[in-house]
């Protein structure tokens, strides 16, 4: 079973079991051959408290963005700075000429 993906509708139903049914997810995992910890992060996403997931995996999701822009603009920056540079010396070479 290890790596196997289940549909989202069949994790929807077996955190209904843990929250509608009141079975425990201990119970629940075994019944269905699948590990509690996965249970624990389908009730994170799918149940009660699935808003503040959704919240946190946004925020997330967003600062992984800036992060990555952030450091593609700084490259830009720094290969505009070197390229100011390079033209910079070029033009002092062809006025002394």
């Amino acid at each position: 079973m290890a790596g196997e993906r289940y549909n989202e509708e069949f994790k929807i139903a077996a955190v209904k079991q843990v929250t509608e049914g009141g079975y425990s997810i201990a119970d629940v995992a075994k019944r269905l051959g699948i590990t509690t910890k996965s249970l624990y992060n389908w009730r994170d996403r799918y149940g009660e408290n699935a808003q503040v997931y959704q919240e946190k995996q946004s925020s997330s999701d967003e600062l992984r963005k800036l992060k990555a822009e952030l450091k593609r603009v700084t490259e830009e920056r720094d290969i505009l700075k070197e390229a100011a540079v390079f033209f910079a010396v070029e033009s002092k070479k062809n006025t002394r000429s």
